[in-house]
């Protein structure tokens, strides 16, 4: 079997997931080929996303006159798959929630161009993630006569854009061989937005995490008064909302130091807001670091906060636990699946004093308590997301439905 994987900009420092995914099938002999609709041009501060970098193929890179060749290839060599192609894609141009027809015929263009990519190389079965204009791409592919395919559907992206068949993903269910979601979460919104009889095309792949987390030594827990938040610095993850509680913490006074990790449009917002605050020697902002670095980070801290308004099932929680570091989220979307009273603290989105006061008893709490939490964690994790385990379970249904 040799599998490709089609992402719309990989690698980002975002998509570790994928990368162990990727590694963990190569690990068990099945072969990978990486391919991206466009390049990811941003800083890769991770060694690991920059070895994917050098072994991704871009389908897009000669422009305009470049996708207008590969349809008109297809349409002579290829009329009636061509064809058919076109008109669904005429189809969920009509209904998108973005770029209209136009925008499709591009993504046309793309699959035009992938489908003697993948001959090529002799592609089985490609996987896609999200399921956006990537599993787009594959699904037009797939109807021009390419291999089969699947995707995975993470949110909240995907069900925010579902409204009013936005995203067609019951058009992507329909041709695909099978859909994954990362949680019970996802496969129901999935439910909400597919044909009934194709729900059993649905199943459940956890994102998960490696060796270097699973099998770190214990560090035990730190009784200082760190607290670390991972995550791009947009509006979604709740920097900001953390921020405002480490102030309201500073007028109850209560000592904290605050570290975010990330980068994005909302960091000069948040610089601002630190300053008017006065609050510059209690937070700090890291920008992009390396996964060792995010690791090493981790083990400092005594509690990791990622207080999000929308999420799918943060894979920097995952991480967190796995090093027995308690953390303080949001009881939205799967995180409950994941994260209880037992290893954390859950609160309601964009409530600043809820955080705050998750916040004040985890920086009050004992070194049993912290402990015990992190354990339970731990525990959760190594059952539930162990990257070689759900890796394996992917190959099995690409291989069971071949």
């Amino acid at each position: 079997m040799k599998l490709a994987y089609l992402i719309n900009q990989y690698p980002q420092p975002s998509q570790s997931f994928i990368r162990r995914e990727i590694l963990a099938h190569e690990a068990a002999g099945w072969p990978v080929e990486r391919f991206t609709i466009r390049r990811f041009d941003g800083k890769l501060a991770d060694p690991g996303d920059e070895a994917e970098r050098g072994k991704t193929t871009a389908i897009l890179g000669g422009g305009k006159l470049g996708l207008i060749k590969a349809l008109l290839g297809q349409a002579v060599s290829n009329t009636g798959n061509f064809l058919t192609a076109l008109k669904l894609a005429i189809k969920n141009g009509r209904t998108a929630d973005r770029g209209g027809v136009l925008l499709h015929l591009v993504y046309l263009g793309e699959a035009c161009i992938l489908l003697p990519m993948l001959r090529a190389k002799g592609i089985d079965h490609v996987h896609a993630h999200f399921g956006t204009n990537s599993t787009t791409v594959a699904m037009l592919t797939r109807v021009l006569g390419g291999p089969a395919y699947s995707f995975t559907v993470h949110g909240p992206e995907e069900f925010d854009r579902a409204y009013g068949d936005g995203l067609a993903l019951s058009d992507k269910l329909k041709h695909s061989k099978f859909a994954v979601t990362i949680s019970e979460f996802g496969r129901g919104q999935m439910m909400r937005w597919t044909d009934a009889i194709d729900w059993p095309k649905l199943t459940i792949v956890h994102c998960g995490i490696d060796s270097t987390f699973l099998d770190a030594p214990l560090v035990p827990q730190p009784l200082n008064d760190r607290v670390l938040c991972v995550g791009r610095i947009v509006e979604q993850k709740g920097q900001l909302l953390l921020v405002e509680a480490v102030a309201e913490l500073k007028r109850r006074g209560v000592g904290i130091h605050l570290r975010l990790i990330g980068d994005g449009p909302m960091r000069p917002l948040l610089e601002r807001f630190i300053i008017e605050n006065k609050l510059e020697e209690c937070v700090e902002l890291l920008g992009s670091r390396s996964a060792a670095d995010v690791r090493q980070e981790m083990l400092e801290a005594r509690v990791i906060a990622m207080p999000s308004l929308a999420e799918g099932l943060p894979v920097v929680l995952m991480e967190a636990l796995a090093l027995r570091r308690p953390v303080i989220t949001t009881q939205i979307a799967a995180i409950p699946e994941l994260v209880d009273e037992k290893c954390g603290w859950l609160i309601p989105a964009g409530a600043v004093d809820r955080l705050a006061d998750a916040l004040q008893e985890a920086l009050s709490a004992d070194a049993a308590k912290l402990t015990a939490m992190g354990d339970a964690g731990r525990r959760r994790v190594v059952e539930r997301h162990n990257a070689d385990r759900e890796a394996e379970r992917l190959r099995a249904y690409i291989t069971e439905r071949r």
